[in-house]
């Protein structure tokens, strides 16, 4: 059978992120919607519930992260952008008013904001008197927008607590979802069963080229195979495998997402073909500084430029994300998991290679095939 070696640790890496000065690892964990049930589940803390989700008044921050009002509005003042993204707004007009009809009373007037300016402290005027009619707009944060602020706070102590909790929680999903191991995440991926299946016949049609129309020895099917993973991901073969911390004798191939599999095989496929035609054309073999020309021309084509960038983005992004790697030559790629990432490699529908291959005789069979071949 199809031999897959897991190999488990507990990843401490993820302890030492500092949250309040990464805004990916930030948004990591803020796309994650497992972990974001668990926190919530483990603070127990609860606002007003409006518009299918709870909403918390700068107060209800300030109170439960037991800092003045004005910090948590200089904390939004400076991350507005971010905070909004994760589900801060401010309230007026209709939905105000349907606000107000339903929690007025848990209003005070800290909570009020000046429409002038919704990010400065109150007018002096304001008092704790002051009736909750009269406020003209009202800021208000979802779950997600309060645990935005808790990463970002460094004057407050349960903020860090907080922190402290969303990574036990992060490591937690890990460590439960795939026994800590992730160097193989990436087979948690349907779409990776049909890219590594499929893989075996592009890369015969790539060697069968190399041999049939490239005058060079044996060496040039290591050669020209970095090649190509240099021009999708700036890494040879040996950068990526010591990248990874993979063994010898593991494939690198069994650890790469279906995306990069797929562009892999579009390469060798098309080389391979350009190969042919080159050769046919000189009516010889191509000489070694020919091919380099054309794998050049070949991956300078225009329309193999949002390809590759949408694979180094996912590479990138999913390693530093999920397996706490970075790609030196593809650091301008990071950018923070989406949820649909966070779906598709710990979610509930996500599930590890070996269970689906052994739950499905036909998949069985593929993979002695290829073990065969």
């Amino acid at each position: 059978m199809f031999k897959f070696i897991i190999i488990i640790f507990i990843n401490f890496d993820i302890m030492m992120k500092d949250l309040t000065k990464s805004a990916i690892d930030r948004q990591n964990i803020l796309n994650n919607s497992k972990a974001i049930e668990l926190i919530q589940n483990k603070t127990g803390l609860r606002g007003l519930f409006y518009k299918d989700e709870f909403k918390f008044t700068t107060k209800m921050v300030a109170d439960f992260y037991d800092v003045d009002t004005r910090t948590i509005k200089r904390y939004v003042d400076k991350y507005e952008e971010e905070i909004i993204h994760n589900g801060y707004c401010v309230l007026k007009g209709q939905k105000l008013k349907e606000f107000k009809e339903m929690f007025g009373h848990l209003i005070s007037a800290n909570d009020d904001v000046s429409q002038r300016d919704m990010n400065v402290p109150l007018s002096k005027k304001a008092t704790e008197n002051q009736s909750y009619k009269k406020i003209k707009a009202l800021a208000v944060f979802n779950y997600r927008a309060v645990l935005n602020i808790g990463m970002l706070l460094t004057e407050s102590e349960k903020a860090k607590q907080v922190r402290s909790l969303m990574l036990d929680i992060v490591i937690d999903i890990i460590n439960k979802k795939i026994g800590g191991s992730t160097k193989y995440i990436n087979q948690r991926d349907e779409e990776f069963l049909l890219a590594i299946t499929r893989e075996p016949e592009y890369r015969k049609e790539f060697t069968s080229a190399l041999n049939n129309y490239l005058d060079m020895g044996f060496v040039k099917y290591s050669i020209y195979t970095d090649a190509i993973y240099n021009a999708i991901f700036k890494e040879n073969a040996k950068e990526y495998k010591t990248i990874l911390k993979l063994e010898a004798k593991e494939s690198l191939r069994n650890t790469m997402y279906s995306e990069v599999l797929k562009l892999i095989a579009s390469f060798e496929i098309g080389l391979a073909d350009e190969m042919r035609e080159k050769s046919e054309e000189l009516k010889r073999k191509l000489k070694p500084s020919e091919l380099n020309l054309l794998i050049n021309n070949f991956a300078n084509k225009r329309f193999w430029i949002p390809q590759i960038e949408d694979a180094r983005a996912k590479m990138a992004t999913r390693d530093y994300g999920l397996r706490n790697i970075v790609h030196e030559r593809l650091e301008n790629y990071i950018g923070s998991l989406s949820k649909e990432d966070h779906n598709k490699f710990l979610g509930e529908k996500s599930d590890d290679l070996i269970s689906r291959v052994l739950d499905n005789p036909q998949l069985i069979d593929v993979f002695k095939r290829l073990k065969d071949r």
